[in-house]
């Protein structure tokens, strides 16, 4: 199914299930007990995924970065935003 279509058809149970057809799942490497998302992508439109990869999977999924930036800077960037008080470098600093 996969070597012939991108795509494929799923029926609904009453209880919200669907049954994932063997092609998918092996393409996927799923298998049963493993997780799965529903990504949203734009409206009207999700993307199914297997949720079971390694975090070193997502490297360079969004491209390289735009603007480098230092743990101290999100770390005083996050601390700004919850309003809070952020040890820098070892002195206290209000943001």
């Amino acid at each position: 199914m996969i070597g012939q279509s991108r795509s494929a058809q799923f029926r609904i149970t009453s209880k919200g299930q669907i049954t994932i057809p063997v092609d998918v799942r092996n393409h996927l490497k799923v298998d049963a007990g493993d997780r799965v998302e529903f990504v949203l992508i734009a409206p009207g439109r999700f993307e199914f995924m297997a949720s079971n990869s390694e975090v070193s999977a997502l490297k360079g999924m969004f491209g390289p970065a735009k603007k480098v930036v230092s743990i101290d800077s999100m770390n005083a960037a996050i601390a700004k935003r919850a309003g809070m008080t952020l040890l820098v470098s070892g002195h206290a600093a209000s943001v």
